[in-house]
């Protein structure tokens, strides 16, 4: 930190305190040159993950958001929400792991449905209607005889 008054580079703290609300902490300093005190705030930098969608808009990563999706396409099957959950959290954490801080819908929802394929098929399928946008019966007939092909190899 810099003192604002001489522009010396090496200071002291000498009092420091957190913001009312906590996101927040202030800090005051002396500078080892001038012996000037000043004031310095320190605030977590909250650059936000994005979602880059397919019409090329860009919005913040919602967890809840894939959350909601996976419970509907889900609904009235055995599969447990603590392993939806799991899904939900290596998801939050392929994102975080992206060096740009944004990943795609293409790759998030690649990631989902490898994974909800192996979890249950009747859900993959109405994740998979959704997610790939079926435009008429033969895409999705298509899609079923792919699930049906993958079954009868095991």
């Amino acid at each position: 930190m810099k003192c604002p008054f001489c522009s010396f580079s090496d200071d002291k703290v000498i009092d420091s305190r957190e913001g009312r609300v906590g996101d927040l902490i202030r800090r005051r300093r002396e500078c080892l040159k001038c012996g000037r005190r000043f004031t310095t705030y320190e605030r977590i930098d909250e650059i936000p993950y994005m979602v880059i969608k397919k019409d090329g808009r860009r919005e913040r990563f919602d967890r809840q958001k894939i959350l909601q999706g996976l419970l509907k396409s889900c609904e009235k099957r055995p599969v447990p929400t603590a392993k939806l959950e799991a899904l939900v959290d290596e998801v939050e954490r392929f994102v975080h792991e992206a060096p740009e801080r944004e990943r795609t819908t293409s790759e998030i929802g690649e990631l989902l449905m490898n994974r909800i394929k192996k979890l249950d098929k009747v859900a993959y399928v109405r994740f998979a209607s959704v997610y790939l946008d079926f435009k008429d019966v033969k895409e999705f007939m298509s899609e079923l005889k792919n699930l049906l092909k993958d079954r009868t190899k095991k």
